[in-house]
């Protein structure tokens, strides 16, 4: 069972996740989602538990508590939603003339 886990610390580490989601079984996987360009946490991470019966015992347990002075929000992860490719753009400035008539 894979769980969202949001505002973390900028300062949690997925070592931290690891440890925190094991009190309630076997985690297979943690990953904390950084900023492409800086590298620091964005605040939120995945937390892949063994079985459904740990994820949902974790979700229960941390969803809602305080963890380094922030309250996690917990949940299952949803399927991650397809974006089309090349992220779209600005775009100009239609209609707008710029020059005096």
């Amino acid at each position: 069972m894979k769980l969202y886990v949001g505002n973390l610390s900028f300062d949690t580490t997925e070592n931290d996740l690891q440890d925190l989601f094991e009190q309630h079984g076997q985690v297979r996987e943690v990953a904390l989602i950084n900023d492409r360009e800086t590298g620091r946490s964005r605040g939120f991470g995945f937390v892949t538990m063994a079985d459904a019966a740990a994820g949902t015992a974790a979700m229960n347990a941390f969803n809602g508590k305080e963890i380094q002075g922030r309250t996690l929000t917990v949940n299952e992860a949803r399927a991650r939603e397809e974006r089309p490719a090349g992220g779209g753009g600005g775009g100009g400035r239609g209609g707008y003339s710029g020059g005096r008539r």
